[in-house]
């Protein structure tokens, strides 16, 4: 589970920089300010909780059970929820998608609080 938590992580990263740089050169002037600032949000969540499921790749070994494992699938979750809302409002101008994020960010705190527990 910890090589599935790393290849997931490793790859969220790079999707991460990926859509940052295309953000930052292909979509500046195309969007507006602000669904450029909603981009931007999207993928620095996403960078943060790459990182997060790194750390959950790496801990398995030490920590085992079921926490740190559902922590990694929360945070996958929330990379998707969150971070994939608001990829798709900022490109679709679709507002309606703006209530998908929220699923998102209580996968984060899902996903943190396991942690949080595992580590106590």
């Amino acid at each position: 589970m910890d090589r599935t938590f790393l290849l997931i992580g490793s790859a969220a990263g790079f999707l991460a920089v990926l859509l940052g740089a295309f953000g930052a050169h292909g979509l500046r002037g195309r969007l507006s300010p602000e669904m450029l600032a909603v981009f931007e949000t999207g993928v620095r969540y996403n960078m943060y909780h790459a990182l997060a499921i790194l750390a959950v790749g790496l801990m398995m070994p030490t920590f085992g059970g079921w926490m740190p494992r559902a922590a990694g699938w929360a945070f996958t979750a929330g990379i998707a929820l969150f971070s994939g809302s608001l990829y798709a409002l900022a490109l679709t101008g679709v507002t309606t998608l703006g209530m998908i994020t929220p699923l998102g960010g209580v996968a984060f705190l899902v996903g943190w609080a396991l942690l949080v527990i595992t580590a106590l």
